[in-house]
């Protein structure tokens, strides 16, 4: 007798982000990276609309319609160049690739003969310099250096060395580190920097505060074991937007999330509130934070005892106890929006979700969790 699959409850927050992301990538595309049924989309986006001008409409179109017409244009020249050079194609790969490039250098831009020909714009000029031949030691590097070069663009320039090697491992390309970095300094490939962090709870209040049950055990042998919750501030240039997680530890799955532009235990209660749908209401769980007094808050804590879940919280002043939570901000910072240009409080809601749903939760290699994504890693360990 099968069991009957939890059906999933996306909030309402949840809901608007996947559909600009819809908008933006479009609805087959966002429904993939989201995990998603494109009707769901469709369904969404159609209750939306109703509750929108028609002048909002027609400008949501037109924009639409601009985006299509780039996109078409490009197709067109990607689909232009190799049709244009098939017969030199169909002869030896790397140097019958470059000197159809060499050929049409006037019709297509290089940016684009060298993605769509699958060819370093570094191994191109190489092969000018030294008299349009390669040797097959350099064809060999130049094939390594696309590989490198297409799983950096691929994290959106955020993987090293470490990473990347695990993404050529898994398409049996095997390489060590020193080779790797070699070939990032060549191509001059830098992944985001990181930056040192500091905390800002504010624990200064009289409201109860609950022990610590962690103690600074972030492992959990199963899901919804262990959850843990934090805020942190994002700056704008229409004021801070806040963000609040909760992660859970198996994982390191961000399974619930709310922003805001006000600091309030509504944020913190809409992101468990988001977990508790996601994770069919588990009970049991152990919920940690810090001793902010959103954390505090009689209704926070309501939430928490209407679901059957144990509150426990950090040592005053003490970030190590939330360590994972407090990595995971500095990694979205870091590789998401710290060399972005200043946003509005929409445009930092729509990169935050794309990093949380596309990137982070599906795709990102996590070390803690043998460079598998946490997603990735909760469906080899349930098979």
């Amino acid at each position: 007798m099968s069991t009957k699959k939890p059906r999933k409850i996306h909030t309402q927050e949840f809901k608007a982000e996947a559909l600009k992301l819809a908008q933006k990538i479009g609805v087959a595309a966002a429904a993939r990276e989201l995990n998603l049924y494109e009707s769901q989309l469709y369904n969404w986006r159609s209750s939306t609309e109703k509750k929108s001008n028609t002048t909002s409409r027609e400008a949501e179109l037109a924009a639409e319609v601009a985006r299509l017409k780039r996109q078409l244009a490009e197709q067109a020249e990607d689909l232009a160049i190799p049709k244009k050079g098939g017969h030199l194609l169909r002869e030896e790969p790397k140097v019958a690739r470059f000197e159809f490039i060499l050929e049409h250098q006037h019709r297509f831009s290089l940016k684009r003969m060298v993605e769509v020909l699958k060819v370093s714009r570094s191994g191109y000029y190489t092969w000018r310099q030294n008299g349009m031949t390669l040797s097959p030691r350099a064809i060999k590097r130049a094939a390594r250096d696309v590989l490198i070069k297409a799983s950096f663009d691929d994290s959106k320039k955020r993987n090293g060395a470490r990473r990347i090697q695990q993404d050529l491992a898994d398409n049996d390309c095997k390489a060590d580190i020193k080779t790797i970095m070699d070939s990032m300094s060549r191509q001059c490939l830098v992944p985001k920097a990181a930056k040192k962090f500091k905390v800002t709870t504010d624990s200064n209040h009289k409201h109860p505060v609950a022990p610590n049950l962690l103690e600074q055990n972030f492992t959990a042998n199963a899901p919804n074991l262990k959850w843990a919750g934090d805020i942190t501030y994002l700056y704008t240039n229409e004021g801070w937007l806040y963000l609040a997680v909760i992660i859970d530890l198996y994982s390191r799955t961000v399974v619930g999330w709310s922003m805001a532009s006000r600091m309030t235990s509504e944020l913190v209660c809409d992101a468990l509130r988001m977990a508790l749908f996601r994770r069919s209401f588990p009970t049991g769980v152990i919920v940690h934070s810090d001793r902010g007094s959103q954390y505090c808050a009689n209704d926070y804590r309501a939430l928490l005892q209407k679901h059957q879940l144990v509150q426990s919280m950090s040592r005053k002043g003490n970030c190590w106890d939330n360590a994972c939570v407090e990595s995971f901000f500095h990694t979205l910072k870091v590789e998401a929006l710290q060399d972005e240009p200043l946003m509005t409080r929409d445009q930092m809601r729509q990169a935050v979700f794309e990093y949380i749903e596309v990137d982070y939760n599906r795709t990102r290699r996590h070390s803690a969790l043998g460079y598998l994504s946490p997603e990735n890693f909760e469906l080899k360990n349930s098979a």
